[in-house]
């Protein structure tokens, strides 16, 4: 069951992988969307970068999602090897990163009110007049139709692969 624990958590690895290299792909586009979004409502482009708003990979965004993957593959790493470290670690990891999914996912869906609220944090007052969901549905927009279901994809992955490895440990 330790192998079964393994695969998993590498398939857990490679959905945490992917988000960096899909916004490094496609968020100067929506980066581009975004800024057109913004002078279409009358407010400077140029408040993105000065409040250090990114679309990219750059900064946390490949950072956080690389952690993950390095934790995943070592703990993965230490139940093929069956080490006596894999069932802790894997009961630790797992539930963490489902946890922290359950997070991301729940920001997506929230997206619209936590960025008005991290606007109106800001206190720039041109920020404040961004009309938000119309500028988050422009970057959206830059990325390709099949990124969301890559996304859908990747949660699944992250969700049932923590799951199945939890278990597995548990009964192998």
């Amino acid at each position: 069951m330790n192998t079964l624990a393994a695969v998993m958590q590498l398939l857990v690895a490679a959905a945490f992988v992917s988000i960096p290299l899909v916004r490094h792909r496609y968020g100067p586009a929506a980066k581009a969307a975004a800024q057109a979004e913004l002078r279409r409502q009358n407010v400077r482009p140029e408040v993105l970068d000065e409040n250090k708003l990114r679309f990219d990979a750059g900064g946390h965004e490949t950072a956080a999602p690389a952690t993950v993957a390095a934790v995943m593959i070592t703990t993965a790493v230490l139940n093929l090897a069956g080490h006596g470290l894999a069932q802790p670690l894997t009961w630790i990891f797992s539930s963490l990163v489902l946890l922290l999914n359950a997070g991301i996912v729940y920001s997506n869906l929230t997206a619209v009110k936590s960025v008005q609220a991290a606007f109106r944090r800001k206190g720039d007052p041109e920020l404040a007049r961004v009309q938000v969901a119309p500028f988050l549905k422009a970057a959206e927009n830059a990325f390709p139709s099949w990124v969301r279901a890559q996304t859908y994809i990747r949660n699944t992955t992250v969700f049932a692969g923590s799951a199945i490895a939890l278990i597995a440990v548990s009964v192998g």
